[in-house]
């Protein structure tokens, strides 16, 4: 197994704000990583440019703060950084150049590109990482099987892996109390959204309110639901008009489009 090097990233709540996508701050950090990693990777004479380690943990603090405001200041990132493959040999480069392959996804265990684009041979790499995302989050007290209906003795907050699964883990207990395990959980597991079962809304044939949300304004109006509303799923209604539109269901008795 390969030496991993482990390095904390902090995401201060303290930096500018501005859009991002949601990857932007996690594939920053695990270039920052990278980045350092890459000097004990390669040859001796390769060298990046040392203005890299700082601009990436500014995207990390920016993009950490327009995404989570004040509780990204409780999270924060550490990034594992494994080695290359000790039978390469790169040549000599004098300028690394660090990037996330397309489609990869930034967090959990991953791949970070290494491309030499100064050097008499330009050579790419990749280069794995494991990022993990620390934030508070619902776990189990005990062990939980299938079927139980979730109290608040079941569940305590713990500093968890948000980024161990591409499940969500839920940290508001108001969308866990009363719901319905439709897995088995151990002591110390995160409760995540697909750990408990889907919500039924409201019955087929129940009257519903429709609204329909475009930019900068909502129109509602009342319909006949065709079938079942359940939690994370879209369901088909009647309109008063005898128009069928399709929306999500999103609460009792209320459907959601996005125009």
């Amino acid at each position: 197994m390969s030496a991993m090097t482990t390095l904390p990233v902090l995401c201060p709540a303290s930096a500018p704000a501005r859009r991002s996508a949601r990857g932007s701050w996690a594939a920053a950090a695990v270039l920052l990583a990278m980045a350092t990693a890459a000097r004990g990777q390669a040859d001796d004479n390769a060298v990046l440019p040392p203005q890299l380690g700082q601009e990436l943990q500014q995207m990390v603090g920016s993009a950490a703060g327009a995404l989570w405001g004040d509780s990204a200041r409780k999270m924060r990132l550490e990034v594992q950084v494994g080695q290359l493959d000790p039978r390469l040999r790169l040549a000599p480069c004098q300028r690394i150049e660090p990037y996330l392959p397309p489609g990869t996804r930034p967090l959990g265990q991953t791949r970070v590109g290494l491309r030499c684009t100064q050097g008499r041979t330009h050579w790419n790499v990749y280069l794995p990482v494991t990022v993990k995302l620390w934030g508070r989050a619902l776990t189990a007290r005990s062990p939980l099987p299938a079927g139980t209906v979730l109290s608040e003795e079941h569940l305590a907050l713990a500093e968890v892996d948000l980024a161990a699964s591409n499940d969500p883990a839920v940290a508001d207990d108001s969308r866990a109390l009363g719901r319905t395990l439709a897995r088995s959980l151990a002591p110390g597991d995160a409760l995540r959204q697909g750990d408990m079962k889907s919500r039924q809304f409201f019955p087929a044939g129940e009257v519903v309110r429709v609204t329909a949300l475009g930019n900068g304004y909502a129109i509602s109006a009342e319909g006949t639901a065709l079938g079942p509303g359940i939690e994370g799923q879209t369901v088909r209604v009647r309109t008063e008009s005898g128009r069928i539109v399709t929306g999500a269901a999103i609460g009792a008795r209320d459907v959601e489009i996005k125009l």
